[in-house]
C-alpha cells in the first residue's frame, strides 16, 4: 500500500484535483485530515469561507523549493532547516525578501510578508502528491469547527461535495488528534511556536522546550 493503491477514495481524489476541485486527504496520526486543491479558491469554497482568504501551500516537491529559495529572507545556513522542518509535518511561516519578484503561485499563501507552507506528502497517498507538485491546503473543517480526525468526520465536513481519501486503517484513532503545529521563522533564522498543534502536543514538551528541540534537529 506504499503507493496508496489501497486507500479508498484515492482514484476519485486524483480525478477531482485534475478537474480543479478540492479533496480531503489523510495525514498520519496524530494529525487531522486536510483539504487540498490546485487553486486556493477551491480550498476556500469547500470550507465555506471567502474565496480570497489566505491559505498555505505545500512544498512537497524539491523543485518548488528551489524556485523560491532565493526569495526567502533568512541566513543561508538556515535554508536546510527550512526544508527539513516541514518533513516533521509542521506548518511554517517564513519571511520573504521585500522587493523580490516571487512566483505568482505562492501569492495566495503570502500574508504580511510571510509565506505559509507545509509538506503534505505521505507515502500511503504518494501517487496523489507526486502527480500534483503544487497544492494549496488547509485543515478539513468549517470556520470555527474542529478539524476532522476521522474519514467519517471529514465526510461530514464536505457534505458530499468532495472525495475523501480514507486513511483511517493506517492511523491510530485512539490517540488525540489536532491540526499541525505552526512554527514561525524569523529573519535571523530563529524559531518560535506560532500555533500549538499535533506535533508539540505529542512531544509532551512545553512550547519553549519544543522550540529548542526543533532548533537542535539534525538536518544533515
Amino acid at each position: 500500500m506504499a503507493d496508496g493503491a489501497g486507500l479508498p477514495g484515492l482514484d476519485e481524489a486524483c480525478a477531482a484535483l485534475a478537474e480543479g476541485r478540492a479533496v480531503v486527504v489523510p495525514n498520519p496520526s496524530p494529525m487531522t485530515y486536510g483539504i487540498v486543491a490546485t487553486s486556493p479558491e477551491a480550498v476556500n469554497a469547500l470550507k465555506g469561507r471567502p474565496l480570497d482568504q489566505h491559505v498555505a501551500v505545500s512544498l512537497h516537491a524539491s523543485g518548488e523549493w528551489q524556485r523560491i529559495a532565493a526569495g526567502i529572507e533568512v541566513p543561508p545556513c538556515t535554508l536546510p532547516r527550512l526544508v527539513a522542518l516541514p518533513r516533521e509535518r509542521l506548518s511554517l511561516l517564513v519571511p520573504l525578501r521585500d522587493g523580490e519578484v516571487h512566483p505568482p503561485w505562492i501569492e495566495p499563501a503570502v500574508l504580511d510578508g510571510y509565506l505559509a507552507l507545509f509538506d503534505g506528502w505521505w507515502a500511503p497517498a504518494a501517487r496523489l502528491w507526486d502527480r500534483f507538485p503544487r497544492l494549496y491546503g488547509s485543515s478539513a473543517n468549517r470556520t470555527g469547527q474542529s478539524p476532522a480526525a476521522t474519514a467519517t468526520e471529514a465526510a461530514a465536513v464536505v457534505r458530499g461535495d468532495a472525495p475523501v481519501v480514507d486513511g483511517d486503517a493506517l492511523r491510530d484513532l485512539g490517540r488525540p488528534h489536532a491540526a499541525s503545529s505552526m512554527v514561525c521563522v524569523s529573519r535571523d533564522g530563529g524559531l518560535s511556536l506560532y500555533r500549538r498543534g499535533a506535533q508539540d502536543a505529542d512531544s509532551g514538551l512545553d512550547p519553549d522546550a519544543y522550540v529548542r528541540y526543533l532548533s537542535g534537529l539534525d538536518v544533515g
